[in-house]
């Protein structure tokens, strides 16, 4: 957990996750797709809910090393990588544990979250996934360490490779379910910052998600 203190939000308890159809894992390759135009339409909790859990949530109580296990793999299950979601009224951090959204900073931050400089793109997609990974939580993971796992280069490649993984499930969701989503670059220093990150925390990519216009 980060040092932000908020003043009037509160923690959401999200639905559980529920399998409201969809289509097939085949079909949903089929139409995955960049959608870069997404209207400012709110989702419904249930889908917010069903989307975070696609990404990264628990789908069973011991996995890899006898730690719960994820949607997305990890290195040695360090589960490095977190998902904070930008909202309009605020920023929260997903507790894929509780199925909790925790409350880390007001205002509405997800400009930020949006490639810096790019013209004609909007950041009004009432999601705005933040990827930040967590070097701390990859270096003391309960697992086996691999000798190069203190390499800052390595440490790196898994980062990618665990947000990549968790990028894709929210691509695969979004088909599934009729939404747009894009993975892009973001104000990382700034959102650092705003954020209140520790030092070994750092803010990776961010990922837009709502209806398509």
């Amino acid at each position: 957990m980060n040092n932000v203190l908020t003043q009037t939000l509160t923690a959401i308890q999200l639905p559980k996750p529920a399998d409201e159809g969809g289509l097939s894992v085949f079909e949903s390759l089929w139409r995955r797709e960049t959608t870069r135009g997404i209207s400012p339409s709110p989702l419904p909790w249930q889908m917010t809910s069903n989307l975070l859990w696609a990404a990264c949530g628990v789908n069973r109580s011991t996995g890899p090393l006898g730690i719960y296990g994820r949607t997305a793999a990890s290195a040695s299950n360090s589960q490095a990588v977190d998902l904070y979601v930008a909202f309009e009224d605020g920023v929260y951090l997903y507790d894929a544990i509780h199925n909790l959204l925790e409350p880390v900073v007001e205002g509405d931050l997800r400009a930020g979250a949006m490639t810096p400089g790019q013209r004609g793109v909007e950041a009004s997609a009432p999601v705005q996934l933040i990827y930040v990974a967590d070097t701390h939580r990859l270096t003391h993971t309960a697992g086996f360490q691999e000798p190069g796992l203190l390499d800052p280069d390595v440490q790196k490649s898994y980062d990618y490779v665990s947000t990549g993984m968790i990028a894709a499930n929210v691509y695969l969701f979004a088909a599934a379910h009729g939404l747009g989503a894009w993975f892009h670059n973001c104000d990382k220093a700034g959102l650092a910052q705003q954020l209140g990150l520790r030092p070994e925390q750092r803010v990776l990519f961010a990922q837009s998600v709502g209806y398509p216009k």
